[in-house]
Formats: structure tokens, sequence, C-alpha cells
């Protein structure tokens, strides 16, 4: 027979296009003679629809939803992920369910047993855990059938059964011969997490001599970015069949052959990954909120050069306006390869001075002021005027403001409030500035965007004469090793110095970690592309001195 898995990019709390997603590409499997099309986890409803599951009336919409779609699906069976209500007075009201349905009613249903708390999951907030389901069959074949996390029992190490397993104990029991193991999943993307997810797969194929497919969902919502990636592996863990990264896409499996579509290859790199993800994230994010278009600071350096190339990816050079604001400490080179960037991506660019905003702001404060040297303060009225100017135009031309801070920056709090963190999305500030230069690079693959001097030249801020990052930070390599050992792997100052770093410099660095808490709750939505984000799935206390 024939297996389609699809993945479509849903809008949460959009039932209606939800739907006719759903219908549209069953019929597309239909009429390439499957007998089986699967979609991702909540598909309905879209994921993660947060405490929206709260709300009566959301649950009630969808429910509406669910039974519209059974009377419009076309003839064949199709597997999808779905919000079940559940009766009982103990336990929550929800099962996150997959539901198969046939000649329009559900004939099946698997509910999802482990339900992550970790990171950005929250689903024990909202969900009760399912039991072992029965098994689903279709033209002589039995499957079984598992949401997301239900595969990654052995990874997480944080639960006491393991759904996979006990698949196989039951159809042991009964005497059943399982053809294949199916996963309906909304699994965000990371670096690196399709290494480990290839790995989880080939062990259940390898280990139980058994097929496996893998539907994942695909889009940007708000902060998490979903790559799709889905597949199918036969009984050895060969791929043999891939959908695209970052779109929608359909894949197809004989399951007589073992061949499907291969619409992808198997492995792209950790750059091309994580740099299709951004433009996603911006895309989806713009689309989905109603914005076609965006503005951002184009200061010269490589921080602005390496969102607005994403951005223009994302929406097209016609919908992106840099600007660059001098001030008196700008060089004429930053202000040069502000206008070449632009340029080689073909965007609008506007030059605004800030020299007599900047004095004017300084002799109204000069009375209060008197007697202090300048310092910090006047570094970051530029930051601010910067800010406001670029919020305007965000304000008179329904722009989306992008921010041009990296996680680096972040974590330290090398940024400003009101000023460089003004904005509605912080396209990079989950990218560390070592990753930084490998995506300009990446961006570079073909022909130079990003100017070379950009690339060369040593990061500053040009807040004041001859100013270098450096002068305040450590060098990037370092900086970023230290915050990938505390921030990503949970390692404690101890730790980090055992492994060859001045104590010294780590205390510090983690000083800034824990004093700049308070301007990270304030900065703008970032777009998640490591283990460990700041933001949703990051949630530390702004008043604190643990100092471990």
């Amino acid at each position: 027979m024939k297996i389609a898995l699809v993945q479509i990019n849903p809008v949460i709390g959009d039932f209606d296009r939800n739907c006719e997603k759903i219908r549209l590409w069953s019929e597309k499997a239909r009429t390439r003679g499957c007998d089986l099309v699967i979609f991702p986890e909540l598909v309905v409803s879209g994921y993660p629809p947060q405490d929206l599951l709260e709300r009566n009336s959301f649950l009630a919409a969808h429910d509406e939803a669910v039974a519209s779609l059974l009377a419009h699906l076309p003839e064949i069976d199709t597997m999808f992920g779905c919000l079940e209500r559940r009766d009982g007075r103990r336990g929550k009201p929800l099962h996150n369910s997959s539901a198969v349905a046939r000649q329009g009613r559900v004939i099946f249903r698997a509910r999802k047993q482990l339900l992550p708390a970790y990171d950005v999951f929250d689903e024990s907030r909202y969900f009760e855990p399912g039991s072992p389901s029965d098994f689903y069959q279709v033209k002589g074949l039995t499957f079984g059938v598992t949401v997301c996390e239900d595969v990654w029992s052995e990874e997480v190490n944080e639960y006491d059964v393991d759904p996979v397993a006990d698949i196989f104990s039951k159809a042991k029991a009964q005497g059943v011969t399982i053809d294949g193991i199916i996963n309906i999943s909304a699994s965000p993307f990371q670096r690196d997490k399709e290494k480990i997810r290839k790995g989880i797969f080939e062990k259940i194929c390898r280990s139980n001599n058994v097929p496996f497919f893998y539907c994942n969902q695909v889009g940007g919502q708000d902060s998490l970015l979903f790559d799709g990636r889905s597949l199918v592996m036969d009984a050895t863990g060969t791929v043999v069949a891939q959908a695209k990264g970052f779109c929608e896409d359909m894949i197809v499996v004989d399951t007589d052959t073992w061949q499907g579509d291969m619409n992808e290859a198997v492995r792209i790199s950790e750059q091309a990954a994580v740099y299709q993800g951004l433009v996603m994230g911006v895309s989806d994010y713009c689309r989905k909120c109603g914005f076609s278009s965006v503005v951002l600071g184009l200061s010269g350096g490589i921080d602005s050069a390496l969102t607005a190339a994403v951005a223009v990816d994302a929406l097209g050079p016609e919908n992106v306006l840099g600007v660059a604001l001098p001030s008196p400490y700008s060089s004429a080179d930053s202000l040069e390869d502000a206008g070449m960037l632009a340029a080689n991506l073909g965007c609008r660019f506007e030059v605004i001075p800030i020299a007599e905003l900047f004095d004017t702001f300084r002799r109204n404060m000069a009375r209060l002021f008197a007697g202090r040297e300048e310092d910090l303060t006047e570094q970051n009225l530029q930051a601010r005027i910067r800010g406001n100017l670029l919020m305007a135009l965000s304000n008179k031309f329904g722009h989306l403001l992008l921010t041009t801070g990296n996680k680096s920056e972040m974590a330290v709090g090398y940024c400003t409030l009101y000023g460089d963190m003004s904005g509605g999305l912080a396209v990079i500030s989950d990218v560390p500035k070592q990753l930084v230069y490998e995506l300009a690079e990446y961006v570079n693959r073909t022909r130079e965007i990003i100017p070379a001097r950009t690339i060369a030249k040593a990061p500053t801020a040009e807040l004041k004469p001859g100013q270098k990052d450096q002068d305040d930070l450590p060098p990037y390599e370092v900086l970023d090793r230290i915050l990938e050992l505390y921030l990503e792997q949970g390692k404690g100052i101890t730790e980090i110095v055992e492994l060859g770093f001045a104590e010294p410099l780590v205390r510090d660095i983690l000083r800034r970690i824990r004093l700049n808490e308070y301007k990270r709750k304030q900065a703008p939505m970032g777009l998640k592309v490591t283990t460990k984000a700041f933001g949703y799935g990051r949630r530390y206390p702004n008043v604190q001195n643990f100092q471990g």
C-alpha cells in the first residue's frame, strides 16, 4: 500500500484554514493512490495552543471544525492530531490525541502518554496522559501509533513508562505482528536536533525490526520554529522517504517496495538549517500577525547585516527598509558598508543622522548632569534615539521593527533597553556571535552579499571614540563557549573552571547574566535555534543572588 505523510503549516486557532489544508492535501494523497495520509500532532488547532485550551469557546470551535472535517474528507484513511475531551471529575479535561477518520467517522484514537514539562513544553498543564491504545489496522497492515514525546522516553529519561516498548509487549502478548510505528509530532527545531531524532528513530527500527513513519509540523509559531523534515525509515533504519525542511510538503512511500519520495537530502549543514529556520520564522511571524513589511537599523556591522539578509529572503527586498542612523562616532566605513549591503540585497535604504538630536539631548540634560563625566549614559542615549526613530517609522508605515542583537550580547546585557532592544521581533537573539559569523559566510556562499569588510572588522557598537566590543567583553569564542556550558549544558562555576577557564572571568560572565535578567524580560520575542533560548523556555527570577 502507499502511505502519504503531509507536513502543513497551521495557524493556531484558525480551524477553518487548518481543516481546509487537511482536506486538500488528503485529496492530493488520494490521487496518488494512497490508502492512508498522516498529518502532524494537534494539526487541527495548531501547536502549541497554550492557555487557549482553557477557553470553552476555543474547544467548542475545535469540535465543530473536526465534525465538519469528517464530513468532507475524501475516501482515504486520514490520521490527524486533535484535542479530545475526556470524561471524569479527576485529572485534566483533555487528551492530546491522534485520530483516524474513515468514511466520515473516527475509527481509531491514540492518546499521548508522555506529556513534556521541560524547556518550552508545558503539556501537563493542559492534558491528561493517555493509556496504551489498541493497534491501528489498514489494508492488512498493523501499526502502533505514538504522539511526539512518546518515542523520546529513553532519550529524555524522565518517564517511568516507555510507550514504544509497551506496544511491542502488548503485541507479543496478543500474538500480533507490528508492521510499523507511526509518530505524529510537533517537534520544534534546534540546531543538531535532527541528528538526535534520527538516532532515536533508527534505534526503534533496528531494535524491533520495523519501519518508522514520522510526520512533523512545519512553520513558525511565536518563538518556536518547526522544521518538518518528515521521514520514513525501513526496518534497518535507512531513510527511504524524506520531506523538505521548513516548508509544507508531502512524501509518499510504497510499503511493498520501500521506495519513497526523497524531496531533500538526508542531511544538510547546521548553518543551512539554522538560516532556513530563521527565514521561515520571520516570514511566518509577519504573515500570521498581519505584517507585510519590516524595518531595521543597519549599522554596518555583521549582526544587522545578517538580520537584513534573513528579512530579505523571508519577505522580499521590496518589503524591507534598512535605515542607517549615524552618530558622531560612526565611521565612514560603517555607513558605506550599510549602503553596500542594502544595494547587494536590493532593499530600500535610508540615512537619518542623529548628531543634532544627540546634541539636543545632551544640552537638555546638561544642568542635571553637571559635574559628572560623560559615561555609559551618553552612549545609551544614542541607542535610544535610534530606537525611537525606528519605532516612529514602524508606527507611521506599519512596518514590523526587527532588532538585531545576538545571543552573546543578550546574555551579558551588552544591549540597551528602549534602544537597540526596541522592536517587535528579535531575529538572531538566540544566535551566538560565532554562529553569526558562520551564517554570514553561508549568506555569501555563492556571491558577496554581506560586505567582506563587515565580516572582517572587529565588532563595535561605535558609541564612543575607538570603541570595540572586546574592550568590555572577552573574545567571542571564549564568551560563547562559557555561555554554552552555563546556559545550554547547565554547568556551574566549578565545572566550567575545571574545563580550563579562568575563575574570575567565569564569575564575571555569570554575574552579568544574572544581573541582566530584567533586561531580557523586556526584550522582544526571539526565534529559538539552540537547546536553551532566553524567553519562554528559560524561567529565572529577576531578583536572585545565586552565584554558582
